[in-house]
């Protein structure tokens, strides 16, 4: 490997032609500036070393050089504009640098050029309108990862060598050119991560278009704004399509029927979108498929057993959805399959045995959030490969299988909120990798194993709201990786220990247990008793048995039998059901079911305003009033329903504000059909929720752009005023638990309400403000990406986590991105994208959409581009100090409203 600069006296070797050093990380210095003096040099390559500085400018000398590739080396500054006066030059590879500024013009002037990537870099500007005419030869184009903008321009299409366009990670707006089918050699058209739209019929012509692309190999649009259905041609494209990447927009409709045609699909990517509808049974031909992502949509029915066909099939994702019936077995000949997700729909069933002889499953196996029921098949210790396994809220029953120890290599198990029972097995102490295991919500019974401390990397430990007895074994103290322990509400006693996370109050949650004693004095627990009254005590009561007579023995025992008869007749009850609550016509007035039955006009689909985990809000109206409703009618068969139910009308009954969405009655009744009937009935909302505004372009009723920066400062307000009543305008205070924009609603003014108290806690006001706090109940649930990362640690509800949900929300409202976007992954979260842009580059995160709304694309007015930044500076890092991960670190929804207020009106006075 070769070490130290490139010398400049290299510039002697004048008859050299090929100077090509590659992969030398000890490369260092700067490029000499005197090998612009190479005259016969043709190739120069210096590709993967650690070479600084800038680009010499005296390159632009080298008029035989063909080859210019400096990839992946710490360059930075501009790309110099003499490269263009170099007529041979056919190859520019510039990749993974640190280069800024634009690309000079004369580059899209060379006549020889077939391939220009400058990919992972810091440049900007926008593609020229004539491109099509200036590189007459170009075969490969990468921009990736950079902050170009602009259209993608029209004469694109006039490139009819081109071969591969990779624009990820822009900022491209705008439509795709209709004619894009012109390119006959185009094998890769990646857009991913742009502004791009398409939004009717007229504007998806490109799709249309690029069935004429034979060679078509890989279409990659994940994370644009396109909307709309999907044109049934997207099954028409090239056989030879390898890759479809679509997810992260807000595409609905269905998937074609047809979609089998594409034979060679390796990857189908449609997550998080808004489509419907059935999954085709035509996918059961997309035999080569590795990657079927369907997540985060809407797609309905059941999961065909034809999936048993895609034989190469690695990743299955189809989560957050509304799939329902069972498993189908078949997946069990899926014997490549590493990764498997169906959490979040209502599938029902038992858990196919198939699935665990699948020891190719080494991702994760997640069936959290459904309806199933049965046990654990014992055959899930052959997922001896397999790390994260989820089996969280479901209705399992029986106790969780020994043969669990053989995952020796699982980093993550979760099993809470179910009905298992017996003890915890002692095989679990086997699973050395394991990070995280929560048993939490179901009816474990036995004494705690002490050796679960001996699992060297265990970080947290929820065994909550169990029936747990015995002592808190002592070894769990020992542990030095162990920091989250909420062993609450069981039956467990004795002596607390006093080291490792039993010192920790921020990790440590034992409530709920009302005999435990000792522990550090921070726990205010009793006293334990001393050795010596513990043995008196144990003295005695060996002295009481041996004197009781045989008599008073039998007398005891009849005394028992006539007791226990009394208590069964007195408390003989039917089977125990989820308990129903009772809402009296005190609280609010009743409407009749037949009311709701005729304003819903039969609960007609036509009707449907939006569906949701509990139920589904139908538009109506009440008979003999000109009031248009939204009526919220819970599905009763969904566990859970009818606490959701109640908690909403304990909340609404509460609160009056005009930031919140008014209720205005209830149905407590039963249906035709002799069931139990709940709805709710709300003031409708003619603009929506604000869900639908961030993430779309126009007002569908008067074509208006999206919303202004004005606008969305006054919900902003909006919503902070209403969270701020919640928590300290109410008595007691309330705790939404699940703000995100698709429960905001908006009024005919564009003002926000906030709605959906379906998870909503009514708590004690002393401990409501306590970031961690431990005295609420367990097993919150709100959404993915808004929910605070406390809750998902088993800790309790508290203020604070609607800060979170409130922080997300703002970035959310400012730079229209969901925290749920195809980007944020592996380790980037939407916190954080916002958090690296500011303090000066907020201009490249904030929503496109502001600007154009704003006029702020003019040139000619930079007091009012810099007052919009200034703006969007400020609520962005108040969005990013409400999110932050700890709890402690974050506003009081107080202090968020008053910082929230001065934002606004700030903005309003500078105007």
């Amino acid at each position: 490997m070769l070490t130290s600069v490139v010398p400049s006296n290299i510039s002697r070797c004048v008859s050299l032609r090929v100077m090509r050093i590659y992969s030398n990380k000890g490369l260092q210095g700067s490029i000499p500036s005197e090998i612009g003096s190479m005259s016969s040099l043709s190739y120069l390559g210096l590709v993967n070393n650690s070479i600084t500085g800038t680009i010499p400018s005296s390159l632009g000398n080298l008029t035989r050089l063909t080859v210019l590739a400096l990839a992946v080396n710490y360059l930075e500054g501009s790309i110099p504009a003499g490269i263009g006066n170099n007529p041979h030059l056919s190859f520019i590879q510039l990749s993974v640098n640190n280069l800024s500024g634009f690309i000079p013009p004369s580059l899209y002037n060379l006549s020889s050029l077939y391939l220009l990537s400058v990919v992972y870099n810091e440049l900007h500007g926008h593609l020229p309108s004539d491109l099509g005419k200036s590189l007459p030869s170009i075969q490969d184009i990468g921009l990736g990862n950079n902050q170009f903008t602009g259209a993608l321009p029209l004469s694109l299409t006039n490139l009819s060598t081109l071969q591969v366009i990779d624009a990820t990670h822009n900022s491209f707006y705008g439509v795709v050119p209709s004619e894009l089918g012109r390119l006959q050699d185009l094998t890769g058209f990646q857009m991913e991560e742009n502004m791009l739209e398409a939004n009717n019929e007229e504007e998806w012509k490109f799709v249309d278009s690029l069935t004429n692309c034979s060679r078509l190999e890989m279409l990659k649009l994940g994370s644009n704004r396109f909307a709309g259905k999907l044109p049934s041609s997207l099954a028409n494209l090239s056989t030879n399509l390898l890759w479809l990447l679509l997810p992260s927009n807000h595409i609905s409709g269905v998937i074609p029927s047809e979609i089998g045609n594409l034979a060679s699909l390796q990857r189908l990517d449609l997550t998080d979108n808004l489509l419907s509808g059935v999954i085709p049974e035509s996918i059961r031909k997309l035999t080569q498929l590795n990657e079927l992502l369907l997540s985060l949509n809407s797609f309905s029915g059941v999961i065909r057993a034809t999936i048993g066909n895609l034989t190469d099939l690695s990743i299955l994702n189809a989560y957050g959805n509304r799939l329902e019936g069972s498993i189908p077995p078949n997946i069990g000949k899926l014997t490549k399959l590493s990764a498997l997700r169906l959490s979040s729909n209502n599938l029902t069933g038992f858990i196919p045995n198939e699935i665990m002889e699948l020891s190719s499953l080494s991702m994760i196996l997640d069936l959290s959030h459904n309806l199933l029921e049965g046990p654990v098949p014992l055959g899930v210790g052959n997922l001896v490969n397999l790390e994260l396994l989820m089996l969280s809220g479901n209705k399992l029953s029986g106790k969780i299988p020994d043969t669990l120890g053989s995952c020796i290599v699982m980093e993550i198990l979760l099993m809470d909120d179910n009905s298992l029972k017996e003890s915890i097995p002692a095989t679990l102490k086997d699973i050395k990798g394991l990070t995280q295991l929560n048993l939490s919500a179901n009816k474990l019974n036995g004494s705690i194993p002490g050796s679960l401390a001996s699992l060297a990397n265990l970080q947290e430990l929820y065994l909550a709201h169990n029936n747990l007895s015995g002592t808190i074994p002592e070894l769990l103290g020992n542990s030095t990786s162990l920091f989250r322990l909420d062993l609450s509400f069981n039956n467990l006693q004795g002596e607390v220990p006093k080291e490792g996370v039993f010192t920790n109050l921020t990790g440590l949650t034992i409530v709920g247990n009302n005999a435990l004693c000792g522990g550090i004095p921070q726990l205010h627990l009793p006293k334990c008793p001393s050795s010596s009254a513990r043995k008196r005590k144990k003295g005695m009561l060996r002295s009481i048995r041996i004197a009781i007579p045989i008599g008073g023995a039998l007398l005891l025992s009849l005394f028992v039998v006539w007791a226990a008869g009394f208590l069964y007749r007195k408390f003989k009850t039917a089977p125990k059901k989820e308990i129903q609550p009772q809402f009296t016509e005190t609280e609010l007035p009743i409407v009749p079911y037949n009311d709701i039955l005729k304003g819903t006009d039969g609960f007609s689909e036509a009707n449907v305003l939006g569906k949701g985990r509990y139920g589904t809000v139908y538009r109506g109206t009440i008979e003999n009033q000109a009031i248009v409703i939204a009526v919220k009618v819970f599905n009763l068969q969904v566990s859970g329903s009818y606490k959701s139910f109640q908690a909403e009308c304990n909340a609404l009954r509460r609160v009056r504000h005009r930031c919140l969405v008014k209720i205005v009655t209830c149905c407590s009744s039963i249906d035709h059909q002799g069931q139990d009937f709940r709805a709710l009935v709300f003031e409708f909302k003619a603009n929506g929720s604000l869900d639908r505004w961030i993430h779309s372009n126009f007002d569908s009723e008067n074509g208006q752009r999206a919303l202004s920066l004005s606008q969305r400062l006054d919900i902003a307000v909006d919503i902070v005023d209403a969270l701020d009543y919640l928590h300290n305008g109410c008595q007691p205070p309330i705790i939404h638990c699940d703000l995100k924009p698709s429960n905001i609603l908006l009024n005919q003014d564009m003002r926000a309400r906030v709605g959906d108290f379906g998870i909503a806690r009514v708590i004690d006001e002393a401990i409501s403000k306590l970031p961690m706090n431990s005295n609420s109940s367990m097993g919150i649930r709100g959404s993915i990406g808004y929910i605070a990362p406390e809750y998902g640690e088993g800790l309790a509800v508290s203020t604070y986590g609607d800060v979170f949900s409130l922080g997300i929300t703002l970035i959310e409202l400012f730079t229209g991105k969901s925290p749920t976007n195809y980007m944020f992954k592996d380790g980037i979260s939407l916190h954080h994208y916002a958090k690296v842009a500011l303090p000066d580059n907020v201009t490249e995160i904030a929503d496109a959409n502001i600007w154009l709304r704003e006029g702020a694309n003019s040139s000619n007015d930079a007091r009012h581009i810099t007052r919009i930044n200034e703006c969007l500076s400020s609520v962005i890092q108040l969005g990013i100090v409400c999110s932050k991960q700890l709890p402690t670190e974050r506003l009081s929804m107080s202090d968020a409203a008053a910082e929230m207020h001065a934002i606004r009106d700030k903005y309003i006075m500078s105007n």
